[in-house]
């Protein structure tokens, strides 16, 4: 214990009893390891926290290095033009609907081009004849 030997302990017992007596020594020993209990707990609990923050302070700079990587890809993202395709559609809108009424190219009349109607289907059934197998 704390690097000594048997002889050493022992020695440190004797001249305890010789100064503090008999009557005292007991309430000395419960006061000495009342003493250590308390030291080691609160050596302990320091050694936790400081632990706890390393571990909060490497968490926080995972995270930054995260939003790092994040932020790169949103301004990536912001360059390209048609991420939203229906701005796109919106544009071509605008533009046929502009097409169709600006009189500088067709007078503002729609043109359209007549549907022939449907024809019938006929359906032809050939028999076959006994000596074509």
């Amino acid at each position: 214990m704390f690097g000594m030997g048997f002889t050493e302990i022992l020695l440190i017992a004797i001249v305890a009893i010789l100064f503090l007596g008999p009557d005292k020594l007991p309430d000395a020993m419960v006061s000495v390891a009342k003493f250590i209990k308390g030291a080691k707990k609160a050596i302990g609990e320091a050694k936790n926290a400081i632990d706890d923050e390393v571990k909060i302070s490497d968490l926080k700079e995972e995270a930054m290095g995260y939003k790092a990587k994040l932020d790169a890809a949103t301004d990536e993202l912001k360059g390209f033009k048609n991420i939203n395709p229906l701005e796109s559609l919106n544009s071509d809108l605008e533009s046929i609907k502009g097409t169709l009424t600006n009189p500088s190219t067709n007078s503002g009349e729609i043109t359209t081009t007549p549907v022939e109607p449907k024809q019938d289907e006929t359906t032809i059934i050939k028999k076959k004849d006994k000596g074509d197998n």
